[in-house]
């Protein structure tokens, strides 16, 4: 490697230490710190091709992580898409229809508001919002809440 770009490639290993980065993030710290942009490029290459530095990996641990959080999948895509990971990868890694978001919109309804299903239409409401903001579907929040597709 050129000892020009061994700053850039020693900060970039710096922030990958910490945790995953996607390319575009990575990008765009390097550029903040004032590192030209086609050695960046160059040396974001470079790291994708040690495997020091991968979207999918990124991908993955950045789903699991929302997860965590209690976030559904809408919200997750649309994080992963302003960090810049293709829709091809939030695709293969992001299971809309996976039983498993029935299981957690459930888990994050009742933590936040009890076991008891809303009777009331405001309340029903309020928390169909609440489930919205952390982006569960509309199909995941009517069933959390109790509802048919028909109510």
């Amino acid at each position: 490697m050129d000892k020009e770009l061994q700053p850039l490639y020693q900060r970039a290993i710096r922030l990958l230490a910490s945790r995953e980065h996607s390319r575009l993030q990575l990008f765009r710290k390097l550029i903040d710190k004032g590192f030209d942009s086609e050695q960046v490029d160059i040396v974001l290459d470079l790291l994708a091709q040690q495997n020091l530095q991968s979207d999918e990996r990124f991908t993955e641990d950045f789903i699991h992580s929302r997860i965590n959080r209690g976030q559904g999948p809408i919200r997750i895509q649309a994080e992963l898409r302003e960090r810049g990971t293709s829709d091809e990868l939030i695709n293969e890694y992001l299971d809309f229809s996976d039983a498993t978001w029935s299981e957690l919109v459930d888990e994050v309804r009742r933590k936040r508001f009890g076991h008891a299903l809303p009777e009331e239409y405001q309340t029903r409401a309020k928390q169909a919002r609440f489930l919205q903001h952390r982006g569960f579907t509309s199909e995941q929040i009517r069933r959390a809440l109790g509802q048919s597709d028909f109510d």
